[in-house]
């Protein structure tokens, strides 16, 4: 693999803007390159007036070589030096440096000046660019200090240790052993702060190594965390973000937790950096050795040495605070084991098996086997002019049509995260999934198959079941092949490590905040989740169908009496309704916390959604002119109002002053066709809910529940195509405000007052 597509993989994405631009530097070597091929002096070596060779100039001059003094500039420093590279203090600005090209006035040079004005100016921009996040990451390790100097000091406290403990230096005998009352508190690990590395036999432990003071509980409060429905209206009630300590194991327990996680995402933030670092200083030594290489010169060392002189180039600050953190959490936070802590701090991702390779061509060459065997026992049987046909239709498809959206909803997001690693968007980072438990395309897809095969072939058995005369006499048994294809999904809950159980949990909580959705702060996840329960209306109402048809005991007579029942009715209702709901308490939850106009503005598109839902559902009941014009007013308003902030707001688009027309400055799909048919699809598809206002209930040979289910899965297409260009805007916005890391909240809270003080 070349150098620049390695850079392009291996790069933050969000930080992208502030890589060397290789790919620029290499095109201004091209045009140096090809001005001297198209320069290229003749093979045949120039002669001199009388016929003699052409010597170097330098042989002619006047020899002085054995009796001049010695001087540090050697004759090759004079004749072949190619650049000067000197540091140049700026206004405002640290370490700069300017290349000064000496060949500028050779045939060419012109070229070769452009290029060293371009590297100096990329090299400037990492070099501040690094020296800034290394100034962010050491100000974060000092209020990380005064975190552990809290969490010791609570350990202390919470522990209650019998023997005084407070600014106590433990005393070493001349061997190097502690003390007696040392060796009665060595049991307690958590207060052990004496580095058994950096003693030796002779040497007594440093001034630092004192017992944490208590005093420090003084001075801090344990940050209140919105995140449980009980805390949340605790907190409204109490108006207060802080709370006092209570010094019980529990609090200890979450503390620590709390820091785990803190320096857990600390050492991902050095790691990057370490990687950026370490990639930038790779890409300059590969350019100066093309420079090198196409120019005939040796400048790449007079380069390289500025740049080990260099801050980004000598500074090992970053790895010293890595082996320091994985010290610390080695230590305080794995039990002084090692392959724990280091294990925890760098988590291997999932390797992709061949296996799930395997599988997911099994299941779906299964898939395709089945919906053929199907359509053949379809046509063998003229089954869709059966005189039963509309009572299966009625009774059978809706049970069978959850499966549908469901697995055609996994396709769709498959395929979103096929796009999104191929274009480079940090879908894990956004989503905020743990390193190395994010699904791939493979299995989300794998997923999808096998579920495609159950649904398909409870199908199958049921048609074949129904139609058998030899097995009519189990006319009940196959009306509970769905409610059994329906007990699968509970897998989902399955708290056993089995079938991505991270990822299932993190579904379940993003599904129990859209739930509780005022009593939880919204993050997107949560609201992207609820997003995509919008698409999903009709899967709801088949839940609410297989709860009316088992346990109201349709399915011993075959028989569909729910549509008659008002209050399953009222429940269809209901249910088309509560997606929206979830959206809209966000936005309001949201808009209360961030004083944002732009998510009050996205509750009231909720809202007119929710509006134009109940009145095209009571029309679908009742009918009637005056509902049909309601009906479709209040649809028309919605389908606007979701299809501006769909293109505008959630996509980025339609910018009218960005240099690509109707688009926004940056793209990631380089076929600007791509985003102009997305946006021609979300209005046509935004649109589809027209069939419902006028009365296309049946069309051809389709029954109305199946042109229902074509049009709900039409939605979900939709939703997928909206997917992926609203993560992609969310992408570009990390990228343009070098959003690279999650901010995660510390347990303790310093008193501001205390802190001017001291």
């Amino acid at each position: 693999m070349k150098f620049g597509k390695e850079l392009a993989l291996l790069m933050v994405q969000e930080w992208q803007e502030a890589y060397i631009d290789y790919t620029n530097l290499k095109s201004l070597l091209k045009d140096i390159l090809r001005f001297k091929q198209k320069n290229k002096p003749s093979q045949q070596m120039p002669t001199l007036p009388n016929g003699g060779l052409n010597r170097r100039v330098s042989l002619y001059r006047a020899f002085s070589g054995l009796t001049r003094r010695p001087s540090n500039i050697t004759e090759e420093d004079v004749e072949d030096q190619v650049i000067l590279v000197n540091a140049v203090q700026q206004v405002g600005s640290e370490g700069c440096y300017h290349t000064q090209f000496l060949k500028s006035a050779e045939k060419g040079g012109e070229y070769e000046l452009v290029f060293f004005r371009r590297l100096d100016d990329e090299f400037n921009k990492v070099s501040q660019f690094y020296k800034m996040k290394v100034g962010l990451v050491f100000n974060e390790a000092q209020e990380l200090n005064k975190q552990m100097d809290a969490l010791i000091a609570l350990r202390l406290k919470v522990h209650k240790p019998t023997v005084p403990f407070e600014d106590v230096i433990p005393s070493w005998d001349s061997k190097g052993n502690r003390s007696p009352v040392c060796k009665e508190m060595a049991h307690m690990e958590v207060i052990e702060e004496i580095e058994k590395s950096q003693r030796g036999t002779d040497h007594k432990p440093e001034a630092d190594s004192t017992l944490a003071s208590l005093d420090v509980l003084n001075h801090v409060n344990i940050n209140v965390k919105l995140e449980t429905p009980r805390s949340t209206i605790k907190g409204i009630f109490t108006d207060s973000k802080h709370r006092d300590l209570t010094f019980s194991i529990q609090e200890l327990r979450e503390v620590e937790e709390q820091l785990k996680r803190a320096f857990f995402e600390f050492y991902q933030k050095l790691k990057l950096l370490k990687s950026y670092s370490f990639l930038n200083l790779l890409a300059v030594s590969k350019i100066m050795k093309k420079y090198d290489k196409i120019t005939s010169r040796s400048a790449s060392k007079a380069y390289l040495k500025m740049v080990d002189n260099s801050y980004i180039g000598s500074s090992d600050e970053v790895t010293r605070l890595m082996e320091r953190v994985e010290a610390t959490y080695i230590k305080h936070f794995s039990n002084a084991n090692r392959s724990k802590g280091i294990s925890a701090l760098k988590p291997k991702a999932r390797p992709e098996r061949h296996r799930t390779t395997f599988c997911l061509g099994f299941f779906s060459g299964c898939s395709v086997a089945l919906a053929v065997g199907i359509g053949v026992i379809i046509h063998a049987r003229n089954i869709s002019n059966h005189d039963r046909r509309g009572q299966y239709m009625e009774n059978m498809f809706p049970l069978y049509s959850l499966f549908g959206f469901i697995v055609l909803h996994l396709i769709m997001y498959s395929a979103n995260v096929f796009f999104w690693r191929r274009y480079r968007v940090n879908h894990p980072f956004i989503f905020g999934f743990k390193p190395g438990t994010d699904l791939g395309y493979r299995q989300v897809f794998l997923v999808a198959a096998g579920l495609a095969v159950l649904a398909l072939a409870g199908v199958l058995s049921n048609l074949d079941m129904d139609l058998d005369p030899r097995t009519k006499s189990f006319q009940a048994l196959t009306e509970l092949v769905p409610l059994g294809l329906v007990t699968v999904l509970l897998v989902t809950f399955c708290p056993f490590n089995i079938m991505y159980r991270s990822s299932r949990f993190f579904l379940l909580s993003c599904l129990l905040h859209c739930v509780f959705a005022p009593l939880y702060k919204v993050t997107l996840p949560d609201f992207f989740l609820a997003d995509q329960l919008t698409s999903q209306v009709q899967a709801l109402r088949c839940l609410e169908f297989y709860i009316c048809y088992y346990v109201g005991g349709d399915f011993r007579q075959r028989k569909n009496s729910c549509n008659k029942s008002q209050i399953y009715q009222i429940f269809y209702l209901i249910v088309a309704v509560i997606p929206y709901w979830f959206r809209f308490i966000q936005c309001i939850r949201r808009f209360s916390e961030e004083k944002d106009k732009m998510q009050g503005y996205n509750g009231l598109k909720y809202l007119s959604t929710i509006v134009a839902v109940v009145i095209r559902t009571i029309y679908e009941q009742k009918m009637g002119t005056t509902l049909k014009i309601m009906a479709g007013a209040s649809s028309m308003i919605a389908a606007v109002a979701n299809t501006y902030w769909d293109l505008v707001i959630d996509w980025g688009l339609l910018q009218w002053h960005s240099k690509n027309f109707c688009l926004r400055d940056k793209l990631l799909v380089p076929h600007k066709s791509v985003y102009f048919i997305a946006m021609i699809l979300d209005v046509l598809l935004r649109f589809a809910w027209l069939q419902s206002i006028l009365g296309f209930r049946e069309f051809f040979f389709f029954h109305r529940t199946a042109v229902t289910a074509i049009f709900a899965c039409l939605e979900i297409l939709r939703r997928g195509i909206w997917n992926f260009f609203r993560l992609e805007n969310e992408h570009l916005n990390n990228v343009g405000n070098y959003r690279a890391f999650k901010s995660v909240p510390l347990p303790f809270n310093y008193n501001e007052d205390d802190d001017k003080d001291e």
